[in-house]
């Protein structure tokens, strides 16, 4: 999709011709979006109507890109010092008087640490966002830090960032690089995009790619040696710096962002499981951000308060959950409970969702007051199909597309299988089963269409490759979720969509309070539940831990996690001798 209903107009600095486009309100706060290498303008289109839907939004095609002109001659034409020229007489032209949000790409943001760190761009800018593109300042001292004390860890990241750097050396060869851009390269690229880092087919890149390419050769050539080699004492940032860090970018490595703090004093991490070429992958998340943070530094500066320091959550994997949106079933009680709580504590927006209304609104009104983003609580029998599909609209029309879905809701039940009926059966299968496939179908499909990746979390249990003679109903719909989960993560994975099966064992929850028996009467019911739950209390696992290794899960992009010690014994033995595990279960459980 191109920049539709742009206003466009032209910007001269020092013999360029800078082509710029305008949308939405100019009487509001202005943000400045600064491509990349080998782009245009474009690159945002996605990324710019979003955001102009609340404010003023400006892109300009960097000097020798897009529709603006190139310097005559190329060598020297693209220094650092230039393209802040250039900057300040877009930022001028623009919004005059009056300090603009600046958001960098790949080597718009290299150039825009250049304007939020030399002085005369003092005043003019209010905020920088950065996203796969480090101060050269910055990688300069880096290196030189890492060369000057080495250490088996810090040689391992030189290395492991000059492998990465490769198609740096290769812009530095004479001729070649223009050769290959104007020839199979730049008739291959787009395919390339699609293939390597699955951005959409929608119509970029602009037809302008070799010549931008080959052109942008030089923002290389000019700058990189020459500041690697003398980078400045004095390139701290002058205003906050959010930085969005993709976790899966195969250009840079996300060690290169250790040392910011020194050099940023107010700074907010993001990180995103992406890769590279984030904002036509990931518009919808990259909008969020940049719309928080742009509003957290308007709402300082107009309170005549210090700028911002901080407008992430503070809590564990905060980078990685702040303002992302995330569906929890079960959310009433349990492990669904303190998973909901963990995401909230992360400064997600969260929807509780149970059969248990009032038990899920309290959910919801604990994650509000811990620090979630938003929260919202809704009622759904997770084993009704048609429940699931009118649950998956609202939540879509009314909060947006799930970006985390943690299907945890399910029931217990005990007994033999011949004691063990077939309404039984379909009671069990029907949430601990059917639940997930619901969950999965509903919201994995608005994810995929989507193509902004995600995550599902299918909570299992060990008991899905641990065999019991009492858990026949029970381990077998926990076996099936364990294997949907594999088949999913296989499937999905095209569609940047992450699955993962958490394997808890013993947990203490409210489960057994609920859990039902097969072949007794309710005196033995009630005697049952009240041992088991002896039982559970005695292991004290609470769910809190469940709750984290979920979200380790989400950020690592785990298949499989087993999380207490007897999850983990099982699974082990499960793969190196599952006869010792046929043989446990023939044990009767001392109930």
């Amino acid at each position: 999709m191109g920049l539709r209903g742009a206003r466009e107009r032209w910007v001269r600095t020092g013999g360029i011709e800078l082509c710029v486009a305008e949308l939405g309100d100019r009487t509001q706060p202005t943000v400045v979006l600064v491509h990349g290498y080998p782009d245009s303008k474009e690159v945002w289109s996605e990324v710019a109507h979003r955001l102009a839907e609340r404010w003023h939004v400006v892109l300009y095609d960097v000097r020798g890109h897009g529709r603006s002109t190139a310097p005559r001659p190329l060598r020297g034409g693209f220094t650092l010092e230039k393209l802040t020229d250039d900057f300040l007489a877009v930022a001028d032209a623009v919004s005059p008087g009056r300090p603009v949000h600046v958001v960098g790409h790949d080597w718009g943001s290299v150039q825009s640490w250049e304007f939020a760190t030399v002085e005369r761009t003092k005043g003019r800018i209010a905020s920088f966002t950065s996203m796969s593109g480090p101060s050269l300042d910055h990688f300069g001292h880096w290196i030189k830090q890492r060369m000057s004390h080495p250490s088996p860890r810090r040689v391992g990241q030189l290395l492991g960032q000059g492998a990465k750097s490769w198609y740096v050396y290769a812009l530095h060869t004479p001729v070649l690089p223009e050769l290959a851009w104007r020839g199979p390269l730049g008739r291959q690229w787009p395919r390339i995009l699609q293939r390597m880092e699955k951005v959409p087919s929608d119509g970029y890149p602009t037809s302008s790619l070799p010549r931008d390419a080959a052109h942008g050769a030089w923002l290389y050539r000019d700058n990189v040696r020459a500041r690697l080699r003398r980078p400045r004492a004095d390139a701290s940032a002058h205003v906050p710096v959010q930085l969005i860090t993709p976790t899966g970018d195969v250009f840079l490595s996300e060690t290169l962002y250790e040392d910011l703090d020194t050099w940023v004093p107010r700074l907010v991490r993001r990180s995103l499981p992406a890769r590279h070429w984030v904002p036509r992958t990931r518009p919808d998340q990259l909008s969020a951000w940049i719309g928080e943070f742009v509003s957290a530094c308007e709402e300082e500066t107009g309170r005549g308060g210090p700028p911002v320091q901080d407008t992430a959550a503070t809590g564990d994997h905060a980078d990685s959950f702040g303002g992302r949106l995330v569906l929890v079933t079960g959310a009433a009680s349990g492990i669904g409970r303190a998973t909901t709580l963990a995401f909230a504590r992360a400064g997600a927006r969260v929807v509780a969702v149970d059969l248990d209304a009032e038990g899920a609104a309290r959910t919801a009104d604990s994650a509000r007051l811990i620090g979630a983003a938003a929260a919202w609580s809704e009622a759904a029998d997770v084993g009704d199909e048609q429940a699931m599909e009118k649950l998956a609209d609202r939540v879509a029309s009314e909060y947006g597309v799930v970006d985390v879905l943690v299907n945890n809701a399910g029931v217990g039940l005990a007994g033999s299988f011949l004691e063990t009926t077939s309404e039984d059966w379909r009671n069990v299968l029907d949430v601990n089963l059917w639940g997930v496939i619901h969950g999965c179908r509903v919201f994995g499909r608005q994810m995929a269409d989507r193509n902004q990746g995600g995550h599902i979390v299918n909570v299992a249990s060990a008991a899905a490759y641990q065999p019991s003679r009492a858990l026949p109903a029970y381990s077998t719909s926990k076996a099936a979720v364990l294997m949907l989960s594999e088949c999913l993560r296989a499937e999905l994975a095209e569609k940047s969509i992450g699955v993962t099966a958490i394997c808890p064992g013993v947990v203490t929850t409210g489960i057994t309070s609920t859990a039902r028996f097969a072949g007794t009467d309710e005196a033995e019911q009630t005697r049952l539940r009240q041992r088991t739950g002896r039982l559970y209390a005695l292991r004290n696992y609470p769910p809190e831990k469940v709750a984290d290794a979920i979200l380790r899960a989400v950020v690592h992009n785990r298949a499989v996690v087993p999380v207490n010690a007897e999850a983990r014994g099982s699974r082990l033995l499960s793969r190196i001798s599952p006869r010792v595990l046929r043989g446990i279960a023939r044990l009767k459980p001392p109930l």
